[in-house]
């Protein structure tokens, strides 16, 4: 089979295609011929040689795929082969065959392509982690989501909305903030001409957030907590500004604020797992229902994969980016 191989760690030209013989299915694995694979900003970390996978995980990248389920190994129910189906993995995704545990493996919504149902994983197991698990929000809070353009930010967008909050992004640009908007977006505030800090007390009347979802890290720390209301939720999924921020801990303190953060790629297949029914039970029936939908900015052939990366990194995509073969 073809499969994405990281020859060495550097820019996207280290992005060699290369043969390999496809993986069989274990107990408890499902072979998934992919059609689709999601691009994710792991993916490139991994490039660079800056977040490897975890013991156990296929070498090269992808941590999202959808297409046929070629084999299904013992002791797994519910699968049928030929059926088509989307999956989260920890790895392995950049490739014609993938195995993968059949606890995070799904069914491909009904009314979604095989491209859209590529995107879902990854960014749905982990806005519905953090948000909803972790943060536990609740119909009517406020939530402000930092990278609002971004496949993150495009899927918590909409299931806040859906799910009855108002919500606040962060974006880059006017294209951007545009896009939010019409995804459901209450407010969004082009960093580049606003203090959103500024701006989220202005149309807030300086209410301020019930949570907030962080991927920025850095000088964005302390203007979190101090808009974050009385029991409020910091959440950390990524750092792009880094890792290390000073912080006004008596705010943290005289609020009562939780702050916290999560990485969903090592977790056990049974965490996973358990993420997977909620979110069939729970979001499966809005994509047939068509309230939400996959946003997808650019589709390239496994061939361009190196393309595929150059425009993650360019912060030009308003939703996801997706493989195919």
């Amino acid at each position: 089979m073809k499969y994405v191989d990281i020859t060495k760690n550097g820019g996207s030209e280290v992005l060699q295609i290369k043969e390999v013989t496809a993986p069989s299915p274990k107990k408890g694995q499902i072979l998934i011929k992919v059609a689709a694979a999601g691009v994710n900003r792991p993916d490139v970390l991994q490039r660079m040689g800056l977040y490897p996978p975890p013991s156990g995980a296929a070498p090269y990248p992808g941590l999202e795929v959808a297409g046929t389920i070629e084999k299904i190994g013992n002791g797994v129910t519910g699968f049928n082969e030929g059926q088509q189906v989307c999956a989260l993995l920890a790895g392995g995704g950049y490739a014609e065959y993938c195995v993968v545990p059949y606890q995070q493996v799904l069914p491909v919504p009904k009314n979604l392509s095989i491209i859209e149902a590529a995107s879902i994983p990854e960014t749905y197991f982990t806005v519905w982690s953090n948000i909803f698990d972790i943060g536990k929000l609740k119909k009517g809070e406020r939530i402000l989501i930092h990278g609002g353009s971004s496949g993150i930010g495009t899927t918590a967008i909409q299931l806040c909305n859906t799910f009855g909050s108002e919500v606040y992004v962060t974006v880059g640009n006017d294209e951007k903030r545009n896009a939010c908007i019409d995804i459901g977006a209450k407010k969004a505030i082009n960093y580049n001409k606003e203090d959103f800090y500024e701006s989220i007390n202005e149309y807030t009347d300086s209410k301020g957030v019930n949570i907030i979802l962080d991927m920025v890290s850095g000088d964005y720390v302390n203007k979190n907590i101090k808009l974050l209301t009385h029991k409020g939720r910091l959440i950390f999924i990524a750092f792009l500004k880094g890792p290390k921020a000073e912080a006004n801990f008596g705010l943290v303190m005289q609020k009562k604020l939780l702050i916290t953060g999560s990485t969903l790629r090592p977790q056990s297949k049974y965490f996973k797992g358990k993420i997977a029914k909620k979110l069939y039970e729970q979001v499966w029936p809005l994509f047939e229902q068509k309230k939400i939908k996959p946003i997808i900015d650019s589709v390239y052939p496994i061939e361009e994969v190196s393309k595929a990366h150059d425009r993650m990194e360019s912060n030009k995509h308003i939703g996801k980016i997706v493989l195919t073969f």
